[in-house]
């Protein structure tokens, strides 16, 4: 007994040995941060004054950033960029992967090629279409081409900066969403598309009654996903607009950013990225009860 005992801890050890570095991971850069950033949201604490520097508020900086146009404004930025980037994204990628499926000879060097820009350097790729959208870019002559005498200046207009930046993440997401549809479809029954021809449905009719259905689940995962990473959109504003011009493309991340490390209020900081926070556990929440409903079905 004492020798299987023995032996069995052993067992354990390892495998535990080989789990630690990841939960120390998880303690030093996960639940640690969270926890004092939990603490620093009740506080005005400009760190840039040294570590215990700070004043406690209470809630008052939950209170506050509901008054804060900036605020207001990035929030509704971001949700307009994740309503408007979500059901977008999936539906061309739903589309393309049908139709690359079915009619395309080479269908690997295009499915590479969709890909690329997901998996490429976003600094690289915002560069790249600030340039698009310069007014000697292809992007700007392809809209003059199209009879455009005087498109806008995208970037520049407040008006056109936050489509303009929909549209270079619908291009370099779609590819992304793309592969998953790709691969779902591969996995469905052919058997019932042969019944389904031998019945006389086209084949608008067996996409509508069949593959939207079937790959009803796959497009529930990417909702969640690409709601969850459009809500975390950072790099793009970043580098192409810096939030500008005005708050026209001021998102929740970037805003966060700012008031941290430009602004150094970052116990408002924390606040705001709490309700961030809260806003990501309440998708979480609706993938868990949505994954339970599609296993029960």
């Amino acid at each position: 007994m004492k020798r299987k005992m023995s032996r069995q801890l052993k067992t354990d050890l390892v495998g535990y040995s080989f789990i630690l570095p990841n939960i120390i991971g998880v303690l030093l850069f996960t639940l640690i941060p969270m926890v004092f950033s939990l603490v620093i949201s009740f506080t005005d604490w400009d760190y840039t004054q040294g570590l215990g520097n700070w004043t406690f508020v209470g809630i008052q900086n939950f209170i506050d950033m509901w008054k804060d146009e900036w605020f207001i404004s990035s929030l509704i930025n971001t949700i307009i960029f994740a309503v408007t980037v979500v059901p977008l994204t999936i539906f061309l990628a739903l589309i393309l992967a049908v139709v690359i499926d079915k009619y395309c000879v080479g269908k690997l060097p295009i499915r590479l090629a969709l890909f690329m820009p997901y998996i490429s350097n976003i600094v690289a790729v915002a560069i790249v279409w600030v340039m698009m959208y310069s007014p000697w870019g292809p992007f700007t002559q392809l809209v003059k081409f199209f009879g455009v005498e005087n498109p806008p200046q995208w970037l520049g207009d407040p008006k056109w900066a936050l489509p303009a930046l929909i549209i270079m993440t619908i291009w370099s997401g779609v590819g992304y969403a793309n592969m998953i549809y790709t691969s779902a479809i591969q996995g469905l029954p052919k058997d019932v598309y042969e019944a389904a021809d031998i019945d006389g449905a086209g084949e608008v009719t067996k996409f509508f009654k069949l593959t939207v259905p079937f790959l009803s689940p796959t497009t529930f995962f990417l909702v969640i996903t690409t709601f969850v990473t459009s809500f975390q959109v950072f790099a793009p504003i970043q580098i192409m607009t810096r939030g500008g011009p005005g708050t026209a493309t001021n998102v929740l991340v970037y805003y966060i950013y700012t008031s941290a490390f430009t602004f150094y209020k970052m116990g408002y900081a924390a606040a705001m990225s709490w309700i961030l926070f809260l806003i990501m556990f309440a998708i979480t929440i609706i993938q868990w009860k949505g994954q339970k409903k599609w296993v029960s079905y």
